[in-house]
């Protein structure tokens, strides 16, 4: 979490270097998360969804094969400090049933952490239809 990308870095120094968090990127809330992270035993088995799916695409890859089409609606955000930020054109190609795109003004990687009330605002708006 602390080295994951420059945008996180950069904001969880701040939080701790210069006590200037970025929305829900506090100090405290950081040191909550690894602590929970640490007494729980639970790094690992979190990093491990990374490492899976990046076999999995390695081996669809390699195999030729195309990965099973998406069926479920899908809402899809991009946060201006994410590592890498989708055009709205790839995202319809991944998720043919794309409801929901929208180009956040704030939030980055971890958006849910550092922006909560914004990523909880664009889960509703992109599911309002389905109520």
């Amino acid at each position: 979490m602390l080295d994951h990308d420059a945008d996180s870095y950069q904001k969880i120094s701040r939080a701790f270097l210069d006590k200037q968090p970025a929305g829900g990127l506090t100090r405290d809330r950081i040191l909550d998360n690894i602590t929970l992270y640490w007494l729980t035993s639970t790094a690992t088995s979190s990093a491990r969804l990374y490492w899976e799916a990046g076999r999995s695409i390695a081996a669809l890859v390699a195999s030729g094969k195309k990965p099973p089409e998406l069926s479920l609606p899908v809402g899809f955000t991009v946060f201006p400090g994410e590592i890498f930020r989708a055009p709205r054109s790839w995202a319809e190609k991944v998720y043919p049933n794309l409801i929901y795109f929208h180009e956040a003004a704030k939030g980055g990687h971890f958006a849910a952490w550092e922006e909560p009330e914004l990523f909880s605002e664009e889960i509703r708006e992109a599911f309002k239809s389905l109520r």
